[in-house]
């Protein structure tokens, strides 16, 4: 019988390893081909893997040609306004729809659950007409707009405000705590991991985030890395060399953050119950 399991502990493991070096060759990929030549970049030749000769002539042209200092200020804003009104919103609105009774709550929280529902792209012409109508293309706001209110952070909240005994807020009703400092000493701190697992979510996703970026921001001088990545690509030929070192310079930061907070990472996803 042990030795059953063993084989098939076995059997597991090399099954996770396989799946991990499947979803490291892109990762590799980017890295090998920003060493290349233009020639050696394109050629079909699935036995050519490695550089002949290892270049940063890419690197040299696209830290150059591509204001990296800018893109990352934008796009650490973008990151940073979502992630803190995203937790904000979604934890008020969280202990709202998860401890209170009022009337229309379980109407309220159905348009919620259908908002989740819905794809996003629905959404960005109405984003689009009220930015431009408040004239405030062009800017920070524009971009962290569409993130000022998050469903999937309302329902995450929700679920982990339901979890929490209601000795809790009974006690502290004895103590002569209001609503307001109920929920802000009592029940919040309690539901950290879900706002930590929220914010891994909210930032992933905005550091992702292209269609919206590219749409209410035109001006070069407000461009996030993935716009900027996506308009390197031309409409007849593209310098792969040049958009994977591009593409390798932009991922530094996100790498960095994720071996720095690599515990956090995990227990939010653990904690969520979700996937990246």
């Amino acid at each position: 019988m042990e030795s059953k399991k063993k084989v098939v502990s076995v059997l597991i493991h090399v099954i996770l390893i396989l799946i991990s070096i499947t979803m490291l060759v892109p990762f590799l990929w980017m890295i090998l081909t920003a060493f290349k030549s233009v020639t050696e970049a394109t050629q079909v030749d699935p036995f050519v893997i490695f550089p002949k000769v290892w270049r940063t002539d890419a690197f040299k042209a696209v830290w150059n040609n591509m204001n990296f200092l800018l893109l990352y200020k934008n796009t650490l804003l973008l990151i940073i306004g979502r992630v803190l009104c995203a937790v904000i919103t979604a934890t008020m609105a969280g202990y709202a729809f998860g401890r209170l009774h009022f009337k229309g709550k379980n109407l309220m929280f159905s348009l919620v659950l259908f908002q989740m529902m819905i794809p996003a792209q629905i959404f960005i012409i109405p984003q689009y007409l009220m930015i431009s109508k408040m004239g405030m293309m062009n800017t920070i706001f524009a971009l962290v707009f569409p993130g000022l209110v998050t469903a999937f952070g309302t329902f995450l909240l929700r679920q982990g405000y339901m979890g929490l005994p209601n000795d809790l807020e009974e006690a502290a009703r004895l103590d002569g705590c209001n609503i307001g400092q109920t929920f802000l000493f009592i029940m919040a701190p309690l539901t950290r991991s879900a706002m930590v697992a929220l914010g891994i979510f909210t930032a992933v996703f905005a550091f992702k985030d292209l269609m919206w970026p590219m749409i209410v921001n035109t001006d070069k001088n407000m461009l996030t890395l993935s716009a900027a990545l996506a308009k390197m690509q031309g409409q007849y030929v593209t310098k792969f060399p040049e958009l994977m070192a591009a593409s390798l310079i932009a991922c530094l930061p996100m790498i960095v953050i994720y071996v720095i907070f690599q515990k956090q990472f995990i227990e939010g996803i653990a904690t969520s119950g979700g996937k990246l």
